[in-house]
């Protein structure tokens, strides 16, 4: 397949970066901002990127991408939407947080809390809280994933189901049109189901890339939410869901725009 010297370097950007935006695009190469959607455009065609609001990300499909190469992609926005989320949850409570790079945001704002007990199935989470005395920190036990420090798997569901917390702060891979929340491992989503029904409240956090995504396990419904936090959710019937289901949306982001 030929590509141009730009459409190589870009498709490289994005693999490194996570995502390639266009304005950084123009800049980079010294052309308008037309010729990049042009090109971002054609390597979508070609199924090369995926397109997202102000530029593109490599290809999900169904496959999910390397662990710190998701950690990149929206970084800022992942964020604002952790320092929202935390914002929610008050000192002395307890909470489930599981796998993913966005309630790890979670974990990073909520080292300016007070005291919590946290239980997660996700090792870098643990890392992070464990040396502040003010975190009770519990950890399950099942098979850890190398690729990303998730712990999974049957045990990991049966510790979860120990408990009942005041919180869970979850994410999810892909949200469908119809409100489905969506991941790649059904292991995983075992232990994701079983945090759902053991929280009072739930807190779900994803950035608008994950619109755009694909992925083939049922985590559960945006019925089951009682709060969603996003930096945008440009699918007006993700909103109606919300408003029919009584899910809270916050969007941290400032409405500016349209996708291009």
């Amino acid at each position: 397949m030929f590509l141009t010297p730009r459409h190589s370097e870009i498709i490289e950007l994005a693999k490194l970066e996570g995502r390639v935006l266009v304005d950084e695009l123009a800049t980079r190469f010294d052309v308008t901002p037309q010729t990049i959607r042009k090109d971002l455009n054609d390597l979508c065609e070609r199924q090369l990127l995926t397109r997202i609001h102000g530029g593109a990300i490599v290809p999900s499909g169904m496959q999910n991408m390397e662990y710190e190469q998701r950690g990149k992609i929206a970084s800022e926005e992942k964020s604002a939407i952790g320092a929202a989320a935390a914002a929610l949850i008050p000192d002395n409570a307890s909470l489930f947080i599981n796998i993913g790079t966005t309630t790890e945001a979670v974990s990073q704002a909520l080292l300016r809390h007070g005291p919590l007990m946290i239980i997660t199935n996700n090792i870098n989470v643990a890392n992070r809280m464990r040396p502040f005395e003010q975190f009770e920190v519990v950890i399950a036990g099942g098979v850890v994933r190398g690729t990303d420090g998730g712990i999974v798997g049957e045990a990991a569901v049966d510790f979860i189901r120990q408990f009942k917390v005041d919180y869970a702060v979850i994410g999810a891979s892909a949200i469908d049109q119809d409100g489905a929340l969506l991941d790649y491992d059904f292991r995983e989503v075992k232990v994701a189901q079983a945090i759902i029904s053991n929280a009072r409240q739930v807190v779900l956090v994803a950035d608008a890339t994950k619109f755009e995504r694909m992925a083939p396990v049922r985590i559960g419904h945006l019925e089951q939410v009682d709060t969603f936090v996003t930096d945008r959710c440009p699918d007006e019937n993700i909103r109606e869901i919300c408003r029919q289901c009584n899910v809270e949306l916050i969007e941290t982001a400032s409405d500016e725009g349209k996708p291009d």
